[in-house]
């Protein structure tokens, strides 16, 4: 049986890599007034991040049509028997559920529809795993299954930069921005049950990353192999200079650096931070 990979482009998979694992990808969008962009196709996320500064107001986002993704798993019934289409956490975006749709629509191809519970590069292991076991010869039903497996020991952490940036988007008060401004409050998220949760307040940029760098370590002690990626808002060398440093602590981790692309920074904003790993499968 050949099984198609289709991801959605919040996992940021950088399209050389799609290309070589044959990663098919649907894209959500930004809008900005009456303009509406494809993230990764019709934006970068350096030409977003641009585009924000110089707006009165934040884009808006929208998950792609379910008629979008009819037409992708049609096309790949030509050439594939099934299709897994691995998407970001259903408990923020309803581009899982529209895949859902679009696999009840499709007769032509069998559609396995995969909730990853999270998103960006994180998401994008899932992905990336998906296509490595396609080609390997693995069922679909073997591909769910141990993608289930790695989801056991994925973790991920995001600290908020910017509060001014999330009070200009309607989810934060001023009262409350001006105080965590002053305070340097650096808040810490993460995914709990398919959302977006507090995980702690942080009083400094640094000390929030120190904390993060601490569950690492707690869950990659064991020695096992484990992948981790240092997720950043337009802070490119911030994140490098941040792998350097942990890529020298933990040996038995392979760390690769990301970004928060157009849909993703469009609610976390400019500056900030995260990292998410996944205990790495054996073969």
């Amino acid at each position: 049986m050949k099984t198609a990979i289709v991801t959605d482009s919040t996992a940021y998979i950088p399209k050389e890599l799609r290309d070589r694992l044959n990663i098919h990808m649907i894209p959500l969008s930004v809008i900005f007034g009456g303009e509406t962009y494809q993230e990764e196709v019709d934006i970068t996320a350096s030409e977003f991040y641009e585009e924000v500064s110089i707006q009165e107001k934040l884009p808006t986002t929208s998950q792609p049509p379910v008629g979008k993704f009819v037409e992708l798993f049609e096309k790949l019934s030509k050439d594939y028997d099934a299709v897994i289409s691995i998407h970001l956490s259903s408990g923020i975006s309803g581009t899982y559920q529209g895949a859902v749709q679009a696999g009840e629509m499709v007769q032509s191809i069998k559609v396995y529809p995969y909730d990853s519970e999270i998103s960006c590069m994180i998401q994008g292991f899932y992905a990336i795993e998906g296509a490595k076991l396609a080609r390997e010869g693995k069922t679909p039903d073997e591909i769910v299954g141990l993608l289930d497996e790695m989801k056991e020991s994925v973790q991920a952490y995001f600290m908020v930069d910017d509060l001014a940036h999330l009070q200009r988007g309607g989810r934060l008060s001023q009262a409350q921005a001006i105080i965590g401004s002053l305070l340097q409050v650096k808040p810490l998220l993460h995914f709990v049950d398919k959302v977006i949760v507090p995980f702690e307040k942080i009083r400094t940029k640094k000390k929030a990353l120190k904390r993060v760098e601490g569950i690492l370590e707690e869950a990659v002690a064991s020695g096992e192999a484990y992948q981790a990626s240092i997720i950043h808002a337009n802070r490119e060398d911030e994140a490098i200079e941040w792998k350097s440093e942990l890529q020298e602590k933990y040996p038995n981790v392979e760390f690769n650096v990301s970004y928060f692309g157009p849909v993703i920074g469009t609610h976390l904003g400019e500056g900030s931070m995260g990292m998410g790993w996944a205990r790495k499968m054996s073969r």
